[in-house]
């Protein structure tokens, strides 16, 4: 999708289904939103919806019409994380050239604001995005879950260096390690959203954040948001190219084999019978 497709179109602009029906944009001045469109999969994030987000963020990154995005779910949820059976199928190895390293190097590098409004359930991706986001509003009705260490893998996005570092060790070892879901109030207490607001209220606050900072001079804005960021990107960065090398080996791991089988046959995993190298 180039600049000039968001340009002619300044009221709205839909991506075609022939594209990627599973993304459809909207702009609103110089806001553009963005918004999961798998409904009926709660918004499970497959490979072509991380290849059309990336395009989007650096299109958006380019466009001076564009000041302000705000990425947000159709239906119930914002994000069940990853479609497992298009990442199941997949033929190339997880690094900065797959659809999901295009992705989290697109996130890494916008420098215009980013804002998430999420409800219902965010899980996986869907709370791992959140760590490159500048403002982050949830519905009271937020179900948070980062559930890579039950599907044996390991923390995405750079989020085993920005977790700890927003949240500290013991508190993101809660959340990595157990895997258990969390609510919008425990998010908020952790400070990983910006605040917690009524479920109908979601989109009206993040429109009216986005309007706020869309009048900001720009310059000025995408200056301080890279100030901000400075110091932990590249350490961002360095967790990313580790993250992306252990989760391509534990992908193909007797453990991940018998958890997702385990998921497609509904039953609890048996990791007793596995046995697993561990790399150092």
């Amino acid at each position: 999708m180039s600049s000039s497709t968001l340009e002619s179109a300044p009221q709205v602009a839909t991506i075609s289904p022939e594209q990627a029906p599973e993304i459809v944009t909207d702009r609103s001045g110089s806001v553009l939103r963005v918004q999961l469109n798998r409904p009926a999969k709660k918004n499970a994030m497959t490979f072509n919806m991380y290849t059309m987000l990336a395009d989007l963020l650096n299109t958006a990154a380019k466009d001076d019409a564009i000041r302000v995005v705000v990425l947000h779910g159709a239906g119930d949820s914002f994000s069940a994380g990853n479609d497992l059976q298009d990442f199941l199928h997949a033929s190339f190895p997880m690094d900065g050239n797959s659809p999901q390293g295009r992705y989290i190097a697109a996130l890494i590098n916008f420098d215009k604001p980013l804002i998430a409004a999420v409800h219902g359930a965010a899980v996986g991706s869907g709370t791992t995005v959140l760590m490159h986001c500048d403002f982050v509003y949830a519905a009271e009705n937020t179900t948070f879950r980062m559930p890579f260490i039950d599907l044996a893998l390991v923390p995405e996005l750079g989020t085993s260096y920005t977790v700890p570092a927003r949240i500290g060790y013991i508190s993101a070892a809660e959340l990595f390690l157990l895997g258990r879901p969390f609510d919008a109030r425990r998010a908020a207490e952790l400070g990983l959203v910006t605040r917690v607001v009524s479920d109908h209220g979601l989109m009206a606050t993040a429109m009216e954040t986005a309007q706020a900072l869309a009048e900001k001079p720009a310059g000025a804005l995408q200056a301080s948001k890279r100030l901000l960021k400075r110091g932990a990107r590249e350490q961002t960065e360095a967790a990313v190219k580790v993250e992306n090398q252990e989760y391509d080996s534990r992908l193909h791991s007797a453990d991940t084999k018998e958890a997702l089988t385990a998921f497609f046959e509904k039953r609890r995993p048996d990791f007793t019978k596995t046995k697993t190298a561990v790399s150092h």
